[in-house]
């Protein structure tokens, strides 16, 4: 069992008993990310542009009235609001209609994948504390989703990835609140790194969006280096610009 600052946990695979926790943590774990992305998009200075002309019209508009000002301020805020929970939350069902809708086949019955867990005792109960997926890939694979999906340019060592062929992509990296910075999250994303090692990968990729600072700086620490950005959110194209979120592909050679 795994011990920092008198926190003990346990890293081991997923089970069918585990489902309820994991998917109420895949839930919370994605949905977080909303009022960050929020606060992230309305701090841009095209936005504090845009709300304070649009409070200026309201005040005019309401004949000197701070109340129409305000009001037509928290209107901005608000549709800001609903384009970033719209994208996180597009992003969760499709993830839920697709490979967490049946992490057993998705996952545990091909040995190119893997799905794993952080147990604990919580108040003399144990419980899913964290968890992470590994989900082997193709250079075919790879080469789709970049012509496909990514629209920024791949940085210096593009070429020099996609030569291994088979890679190992990790997603769904969640800790819950409590046990958040006590080197959990870097326990998770060794056990992936050491999965891939075990499977012959040559290097492990991940997607992360930017108002995740806190899950970046990590990776960064762990010698991951960002190779490509994009904004296709597979949202309303509008509702992807409004709220500015890019999602960042992280790599790291094995």
């Amino acid at each position: 069992m795994d011990q920092t600052n008198n926190f003990q946990f346990s890293i081991r695979e997923y089970q069918p008993s585990d489902k309820h926790e994991v998917m109420s943590l895949f839930r919370t774990g994605i949905l977080e990310h909303v009022y960050p992305a929020f606060f992230r998009a309305m701090t841009h200075p095209d936005h504090v542009g845009v709300a304070l002309s649009i409070s200026m019209a309201g005040y005019v508009l309401g004949g000197s009235s701070y109340f129409q000002a305000l009001l037509f301020g928290s209107a901005w805020a608000g549709l800001i609001y609903y384009c970033c929970h719209d994208i996180y939350e597009g992003y969760m069902m499709r993830r839920l209609s697709t490979d967490m809708a049946d992490i057993e086949s998705s996952y545990l019955e091909n040995p190119d994948n893997g799905f794993w867990v952080a147990e604990a005792d919580v108040k003399g109960q144990s419980a899913v504390v964290g968890m992470v997926a590994v989900m082997g890939k193709t250079g075919e694979e790879e080469e789709g989703e970049r012509f496909d999906d990514w629209n920024g340019a791949v940085l210096g060592g593009g070429a020099e990835f996609s030569q291994d062929g088979s890679y190992g992509e990790m997603s769904h990296v969640v800790v819950v609140f409590p046990w958040r910075r006590k080197n959990l999250g870097s326990q998770l994303t060794r056990k992936a790194l050491d999965f891939c090692k075990e499977r012959g990968f040559a290097r492990l990729v991940l997607d992360v969006s930017a108002p995740q600072t806190a899950a970046i700086a990590m990776y960064q620490k762990f010698g991951f280096v960002q190779t490509a950005s994009h904004s296709n959110t597979h949202a309303n194209r509008w509702f992807s610009k409004l709220a500015r979120i890019n999602v960042m592909r992280m790599e790291k050679l094995i």
